[in-house]
């Protein structure tokens, strides 16, 4: 067994039997703790394959994020007012809601990457984070959905066959969804679509000269991460209960691409390891001081220093090879000393 699949196997492990770790230690505080791990997880393995695997820096894909939760949030503030979806009662159930919120997130990933993939580089940077700046301001406009307050969510979304107000129960549900876009998104970049995504990475000039059209894959890699961060902010919503346009500022963002930088970019699991390292350390130095990304900060300039891969690559580098390097060293000055006169 390699490596990689022990690693991956590990924190699977982990998230499976995490409920009853937190059962046996008294610590309902867990459970809470890893539904958000994996729902921001979600978010950013799904900017980690634009990122890694696209070349494709965007600085506002918490848009998606709360676009998905917003329509999550309009949907039950209608419902609460008892003005249900298209007069239908059962407008609050997730096999209605989270569909369109998809849709939504789709189009809207559609258009935006449509403009934006037109441009490279720093352009693109600051197109998709201007984007991303439109939509937070429009949402704080929305003064009949709270406006900069946000809408507070009455129940979460139903679902056939699950207690969502179950916290255990709504973990294992973001768990499964979690991985089902892990194993998506794995396949999706070893098929032919995820070659033509890195071969256009690497030299876009030889992908075009054998008849590839970049705008079209790049597009299509757009959108598709664009439904992962709403599906993400969908689970956002019904695990807080409460949608707010903070979700969709760039700082958001900012946050996201953190964390994939620390998991380590280009390796899908890693954003997961990102996201947990980020959320964990924000619990534990939050305690001593309220400025805790000053201590964060030196970690992830670290980690870009002398993680390859960030975290995940760290723990895929062979221990023995650590230590032969000082070795292996010590022959090379010792052969070296023996040819000089």
């Amino acid at each position: 067994m390699s490596r990689r699949v022990l690693i991956d196997l590990l924190c699977l492990a982990t998230f499976a039997l995490l409920p009853l770790l937190a059962s046996l230690l008294h610590e309902p505080f867990l459970v809470s703790l890893f539904t958000r791990l994996a729902i921001y997880g979600m978010a950013a393995a799904s900017l980690d394959l634009l990122i890694g695997y696209g070349a494709m820096i965007s600085f506002g894909h918490a848009a998606f994020f709360s676009l998905g939760g917003y329509v999550v949030g309009v949907v039950g503030f209608h419902t609460s007012q008892f003005m249900p979806l298209w007069g239908w009662e059962g407008s609050n159930s997730a096999l209605i809601v989270w569909p369109l919120a998809l849709l939504v997130c789709a189009l809207f990933a559609l258009v935006i990457g449509y403009l934006s993939l037109r441009t490279t580089g720093v352009q693109f940077i600051m197109i998709t984070l201007a984007f991303g700046q439109m939509l937070y301001f429009v949402l704080s406009s929305l003064s009949v959905y709270g406006g900069d307050d946000g809408i507070l969510i009455n129940e979460r979304n139903s679902l056939p066959g699950m207690d969502m107000g179950n916290p255990v129960q709504f973990y294992y549900l973001c768990l499964g969804l979690l991985v089902a876009w892990l194993l998506f998104c794995r396949r999706l970049v070893g098929s032919r679509f995820g070659f033509v995504l890195r071969g256009l990475k690497q030299s876009e000039r030889r992908s075009v000269s054998l008849g590839l059209e970049p705008l079209r894959y790049r597009l299509s890699a757009f959108v598709i991460a664009g439904v992962g961060g709403g599906l993400a902010g969908i689970l956002w919503a019904n695990y807080a209960m409460f949608v707010s346009p903070d979700m969709g500022a760039w700082q958001k963002s900012g946050e996201l691409m953190a964390m994939v930088i620390l998991g380590g970019v280009g390796t899908l699991l890693g954003p997961v390891l990102g996201a947990a390292v980020y959320l964990g350390l924000e619990q534990v130095l939050s305690l001593w001081t309220e400025h805790w990304l000053l201590l964060f900060g030196p970690l992830l300039l670290l980690v870009v220093l002398f993680g390859r891969k960030g975290l995940y690559g760290l723990l895929l580098t062979p221990l023995p090879r650590w230590r032969k390097a000082p070795a292996e060293a010590r022959v090379v000055n010792a052969e070296i000393s023996e040819v000089r006169p």
